[in-house]
């Protein structure tokens, strides 16, 4: 069951990953696809988030950057993995080694391996006018965005001893380059030389400020000798910082850069730092990379924690399940839901004669003990064992009897085939899949003549943007099935009859809560053999 309260929680994972662009993304489907539940925590602040379109991406070339971090996202949730906008204040060690992963906001993850896709951060010379046009006018890097100024008037500001690395290749690119040294940069007079010789101009600087078009752009660069160069693009090269800050209380600290020009997090060949069961991939461990490198360079690092859980699994005879954990843990609590049934389920129910059926998700029982207490032979299934024991612990005080089936709705065949008159999930967290195969199993466990009912939130607004800055989200609600999903499956299979599937207000009085979210229900009938 999804919790649409805004209230703190705790949640658990096998893997964090901090930084929901290229390269966490990237790990975080390597992960999902090993069965491994996965949490980005996403402050929505790419390096290239100023840039309008990604170059030197293959396929698809020249797309935006939104639009590929959008497609990434979707085929993360598309095997379970949680994608939350926030915001991580800090990661420490929790008292049994895993790591404790404090969300703005109050939320808490609790991960068994943490992964560092925080990025960098560029610093751009303080020269006016020139951090507003960063990303459009104003570009750094020739492979992302030399193309596009190609033949045009290019102003490659020097600022630092590295800056004429990327000359030659800005002079490649158009015979209308002037290089300016910024500030009395140290460069090598013979790199100077080399550039006159092959007919770039060459200025002292220092450059005065980046002068505005009538339309906002840049217009010119004017020098502190009052000279100006018109200007179709300035290239500069910026110093960069590690976005280490959140792990700092592990120990974590980067170390200067080689290039001099600032710092990075290091790592062993397997993506390994310092830090025990820490991780790092991306711009944070090597900030040449282009958006094609760090997604490789995560895709890479996400199969090295997959060995590395797969060993510790090994070692310990276990294999757990990838949400199991999660809900054990919430379920080690006081009672979380209120012990009444749904309201939704009990309009749609309240007329059906009783038969047998199997609630999935059980949570803590509401449905399924509702439903024995009118004579319906209940199987009550769960991932957690947690949640199964509070179900059993009360029917028993009841007098109840209720079948208790620890079960992951997303396992091969975990239900009996065509048994039950009624199956029910209200607000159950089953993990997407992209083979739909939670959906199949629901559908499979129904009998002919029988009813599968299904009752989700209403989605969007839960999916209202939230500011980092001040809070997180506790879960991605796009992670999981959806009625949605099920209806797209009934609706090509001629043996069933979709009876309803409708967005409605919550009914008073049963479980509803305080944060009110209408219902999306599906209602459909198996139809007789």
């Amino acid at each position: 069951m999804i919790d649409p309260l805004p209230r703190t929680v705790e949640r658990n994972c096998d893997v964090a990953i901090v930084g929901g662009s290229a390269a966490g993304l990237a790990a975080g489907l390597q992960l999902g696809r090993q069965r491994r539940s996965v949490i980005i925590i996403d402050s929505g602040e790419p390096r290239n988030l100023p840039a309008s379109h990604m170059h030197g991406y293959l396929s698809p070339e020249g797309a935006a950057p939104s639009a590929v971090t959008g497609a990434g996202r979707e085929e993360v949730r598309s095997y379970g993995g949680e994608v939350l906008a926030g915001r991580v204040a800090a990661v420490t060690r929790a008292g049994d080694g895993d790591f404790r992963l404090d969300l703005v906001g109050g939320h808490t993850i609790i991960a068994r391996r943490v992964l560092a896709a925080t990025g960098i951060v560029d610093q751009l010379p303080d020269i006016e006018g020139l951090a507003e046009r960063w990303g459009r006018e104003v570009i750094h890097c020739p492979f992302c965005h030399g193309f596009e100024v190609r033949d045009r008037r290019v102003a490659h500001i020097v600022t630092h001893p590295a800056g004429l690395h990327t000359a030659g290749l800005f002079r490649q690119l158009t015979s209308r380059l002037t290089v300016v040294l910024h500030d009395r940069p140290e460069v090598d007079g013979r790199d100077l030389d080399a550039l006159r010789a092959g007919g770039v101009a060459v200025r002292p600087g220092p450059v005065r400020r980046i002068v505005a078009s009538s339309t906002g752009g840049a217009a010119a660069v004017e020098l502190d000798d009052g000279e100006i160069l018109d200007v179709d693009a300035i290239a500069v090269g910026p110093r960069f910082a590690a976005r280490a800050e959140p792990f700092v209380a592990l120990g974590l600290r980067p170390e200067p850069h080689p290039s001099g020009l600032g710092d990075f997090v290091d790592t062993d060949a397997t993506g390994a730092t310092a830090v025990p069961g820490l991780y790092a991939a991306g711009n944070i461990t090597d900030p040449s990379h282009q958006v094609l490198h760090a997604a490789a360079d995560g895709s890479r690092v996400g199969a090295m924690i997959s060995f590395d859980l797969a060993r510790e699994d090994l070692r310990m005879a276990a294999r757990p399940s990838a949400n199991q954990a999660d809900w054990d843990r919430r379920y080690g609590g006081g009672q979380m839901w209120s012990g009444a049934p749904n309201g939704s389920f009990v309009n749609h129910v309240s007329s059906m004669a009783p038969g047998r059926a199997l609630d999935v998700g059980a949570g803590e029982g509401g449905d399924a003990l509702w439903l024995a207490e009118r004579g319906w032979k209940v199987t009550a299934s769960d991932i957690s064992m947690r949640a199964l024991d509070r179900i059993q612990a009360e029917a028993d005080r009841r007098g109840l009897r209720v079948e208790c089936h620890q079960s992951d709705a997303n396992a091969l065949d975990p239900f009996d085939s065509a048994a039950y008159d009624l199956v029910s999930a209200q607000y159950a967290s089953i993990p997407r899949t992209p083979d739909r195969r939670g959906v199949q199993n629901l559908i499979a466990a129904v009998a002919p003549g029988g009813t599968l009912l299904v009752v989700g939130h209403d989605l969007e607004p839960m999916r209202q943007p939230i500011d980092a800055h001040s809070q997180s989200q506790a879960f991605d609600p796009d992670a999981y099935l959806r009625t949605e999903d099920f209806a797209a499956v009934l609706a090509d299979d001629p043996g069933w009859e979709v009876v309803a599937h409708t967005k409605q207000a919550r009914p008073g009085g049963a479980a509803s809560a305080s944060h009110h979210v209408d219902d999306v229900t599906l209602r459909a009938r198996r139809l007789p053999s």
